[in-house]
């Protein structure tokens, strides 16, 4: 590559960092006097936003955060190409996940992430997208369809996106790091069910815990 490449590579990938900074779930909480870094989980994505300020601003945080992926890919594709969409994705992501411009403190880059993967291939995360929502309807709980999606989605990119291997393997990783809380209350049962299904079974969604994103 020339030097002119790892230069367009570079301002694709600050652009997705700073586009990833951008938090709806901590914009519209502020605007009704909440810190939604301490409200609920703690989380700044869409599943606490959910929680704390209730379906429409989860649904807004949701739409945006996935933008934010969409439009990340398209700009780093616009400049360089796939190598730029690539950066695009994870830069996106990270961006979502450590904001500098919230000290760091982002959320767990699932919707983000799918966005960013729409964009990049969007067989591929539809694929993903239907793995998650049959985990999620099984098992009504979110974080296990965001844990097994993360890893389906890194394994289907190794058949049908291999330029993209790497940069969902890392994406991956983060997600299930991100997640360890969830997936240590998973193992002992003690994680509570999504809030759409508690009128099904009210006694299980009252179990320990918090779920996220």
């Amino acid at each position: 590559m020339t030097t002119t490449s790892w230069i367009l590579l570079g301002v694709v990938g600050l652009i997705a960092y700073f586009i990833g900074n951008i938090s709806p779930s901590t914009i519209m909480a502020k605007k009704q006097g909440l810190d939604i870094k301490k409200e609920g989980s703690g989380n700044a994505g869409t599943t606490n936003a959910l929680r704390v300020m209730g379906k429409k601003a989860g649904a807004i945080t949701c739409i945006v955060d996935i933008l934010k992926g969409v439009v990340a890919v398209l700009i780093g594709l616009l400049i360089a190409g796939n190598p730029g969409a690539y950066i695009g994705a994870l830069c996106v992501f990270l961006g979502h996940v450590w904001p500098i411009i919230y000290k760091f403190q982002g959320g767990k880059g699932v919707a983000t992430a799918f966005g960013a993967v729409l964009a990049v291939n969007p067989l591929l995360a539809l694929i993903a997208l239907v793995i998650v929502a049959i985990v999620v309807f099984t098992s009504k709980r979110m974080s296990l369809g965001s844990i097994i999606g993360a890893v389906a989605f890194a394994v289907l990119a190794a058949f049908m996106e291999p330029g993209f291997f790497v940069f969902a393997c890392v994406m991956a990783i983060i997600m299930l790091i991100k997640h360890r809380a969830n997936i240590v209350r998973l193992i002992h049962g003690e994680e509570p069910i999504m809030g759409i299904f508690e009128k099904k079974d009210k006694t299980e969604s009252d179990e320990g815990g918090q779920e996220d994103e």
